[in-house]
């Protein structure tokens, strides 16, 4: 739990950190570019203000003997034009001759007045040209302050004589003022934007960790052996596919583990069963239990049990050679019906002690395939082994061997009980036994139809069962006459099965 929540947070605080540094940055670049707007705005405020003034200036102004002088009724237009101007900037405004005295200034200007002089060199570089700066003004204000000086021409004589400047200067506390309004204005936005998606990636990292939570404890569950856990995730993204392929990957566990102890449970019945009964016969004619005119009967019967454990032996050998791959066709060229002919030759005692009618064998023709003679003998000793086995007495078994084409057909069909509809789809799977009672199959280890089936598969073909209670059952398999087909077919079974 511990390690979870680890991960949990670790990826949580990345992700807050990763959001922390592009809030930052995005923060600093839009501050960057606000203030630079807006410093290059202010500064072409004041120009436009200062050039408003000095063209009102060069309107209303004469020049008499080298001073600049207003009439009554100007001066007073210019003042309230200064006024104005200067209450909607919240800006000085001055106007100085070219010895930088001051001729007029605004009212709000802060420790200025007609007694302030200006320092000529600020006039002279006013009169130059347009100039700005942000200085103390020579000293006239105790702090910074945005200064833009243009000149103040008037016509004399037909020449442009320059008689002064215009000076609108703004406090730079007023900057300061706007940044740190913008920062808080922005850090107040981040802060609550912040928490927001703070709150937010914790419930998504929280949900999209919740599952990886949950297979973590299923799959120490299952390391347990408890394979009943399973992942509730309903999302369809790719967390939700993970979930169910994880879920499916817990259904095969649990289907493995029940195929793994219903393998050991059967097969520690069937070794018992037979090793009890050798055990008992022998113990009983070493001690003297049974008398001596009894041993061979008895040892008959620990010889069919050893024939038993044999068979049981060599069915296990032989689906741990399945499961491991190692299983691999002799393939040669072969007559398959006189391997169902001698078949059938080898249950002639039991048919004839059951007096079970055999039908169609004498319809039986030569047909060769390519496969594995051992194998395919198997299949059909197998199926023959079962309908002498539950056929009835008196009954029919009717023997099919058809030439198809490029495959052939072999079909077994056995009067008798028949197998259950529920039944008939599991009678290939290990171990499967549909005579529960065991009264008719005593000796069977329900393996037999489950190694048919693989067989056939190996050889490209395919088997069915069908059947009717109380009438009939029937086994019908198929096999390619060629190896070229064999391999075809089982290339496109392994493609089919690696596409699922």
């Amino acid at each position: 739990m511990k390690n979870r929540q680890t991960i949990f947070k670790k990826y949580l605080y990345i992700s807050m950190i990763v959001i922390l540094i592009g809030f930052t940055l995005l923060g600093v670049m839009i501050v960057f570019f606000v203030t630079q707007n807006w410093e290059t705005e202010r500064w072409e405020t004041l120009k436009n203000n200062a050039t408003t003034i000095s063209l009102s200036v060069t309107d209303s102004a004469t020049l008499n003997s080298g001073e600049v002088s207003f009439g009554s009724k100007e001066q007073k237009i210019l003042e309230g034009t200064m006024r104005t101007l200067s209450n909607g900037l919240n800006s000085d405004i001055i106007i100085a001759d070219t010895s930088g005295k001051i001729l007029l200034c605004s009212e709000n200007a802060v420790g200025i007045d007609r007694q302030t002089e200006i320092d000529p060199v600020f006039v002279e570089r006013a009169i130059g040209g347009n100039f700005s700066e942000v200085s103390d003004f020579g000293g006239i204000y105790e702090t910074k302050y945005y200064i833009v000086g243009v000149p103040v021409h008037i016509m004399q004589n037909d020449e442009l004589v320059s008689i002064g400047a215009v000076f609108v200067t703004s406090s730079a506390s007023h900057y300061r003022e706007y940044v740190v309004t913008l920062v808080k204005i922005f850090c107040s936005a981040g802060i609550v934007t912040f928490a927001l998606i703070f709150c937010f990636v914790g419930i998504f990292s929280y949900q999209l960790t919740k599952p990886l939570q949950q297979m973590s404890k299923a799959a120490k569950a299952f390391g347990k052996g408890d394979f009943s856990i399973r992942v509730n995730v309903k999302s369809q993204d790719e967390i939700g596919e993970l979930a169910k392929a994880f879920n499916s990957m817990a259904d095969s566990l649990a289907a493995s583990e029940g195929m793994r102890r219903a393998f050991v449970a059967n097969v520690s019945h069937e070794l018992k069963t037979p090793m009890t009964t050798i055990a008992g016969f022998i113990d009983g004619i070493l001690d003297g239990t049974i008398p001596p005119e009894r041993e061979r009967y008895y040892l008959n019967i620990v010889t069919v049990e050893v024939k038993r454990l044999s068979r049981l032996v060599t069915s296990m050998l032989a689906l741990s050679r399945i499961d491991s791959g190692e299983l691999k066709m002799v393939t040669q060229s072969f007559d398959i019906s006189s391997t169902v002919l001698n078949t059938f030759l080898t249950f002639e005692q039991k048919i004839d002690e059951r007096k079970i009618n055999i039908i169609g064998l004498e319809d039986n023709r030569p047909i060769f395939i390519e496969g594995d003679p051992d194998m395919i003998h198997q299949v059909v000793y197998n199926l023959v082994e079962n309908a002498t086995k539950f056929t009835n007495v008196g009954g029919d078994i009717k023997v099919s061997v058809e030439d198809k084409g490029s495959d052939v057909w072999v079909s077994i069909t056995n009067t008798g009980p028949g197998i259950p509809p529920e039944q008939i789809g599991f009678v290939f799977d290990r171990f499967y036994k549909t005579d529960k009672s065991r009264s008719h199959d005593k000796n069977g280890m329900g393996l037999g139809l489950y190694l048919v089936k693989t067989i056939i598969r190996l050889h490209g073909g395919e088997i069915t069962a069908e059947s009717v209670v109380d009438k009939y059952t029937c086994f019908k398999f198929r096999l390619p006459k060629k190896k070229e087909v064999t391999k075809k077919r089982i290339s496109k079974e392994s493609k089919n099965s690696s596409e699922k």
